[in-house]
């Protein structure tokens, strides 16, 4: 794994944490819904993955997918569009 990947992996466990209120680890093979996510921390979710991974991905994409934080992973590095 490069240390890009591993970096945004870091990253992206931590917005998945403390976005639905659990400590880092903690559900990690739980998917978002399961974990107790819903509409307005979908929202939340990908607001931060932009702010601060620049990569937009679509809320639509949490609710089709309801990804665990392994896919959501995979949603980001290979389908999100990075900013410019």
């Amino acid at each position: 794994m490069s240390a890009d990947v591993t970096t945004v992996t870091a990253k992206l466990e931590r917005i998945w944490a403390e976005t639905l209120g659990v400590l880092p680890g903690d559900l990690k093979d739980t998917t978002f819904f399961e974990a107790g996510g819903e509409s307005i921390s979908a929202t939340r979710l990908v607001s931060r993955i932009e702010d601060e991974l620049g990569v937009q991905i679509e809320v639509g994409d949490i609710f089709e997918e309801d990804p665990d934080l392994d896919a959501l992973g995979r949603l980001v590095t290979a389908g999100g569009s990075h900013k410019g």
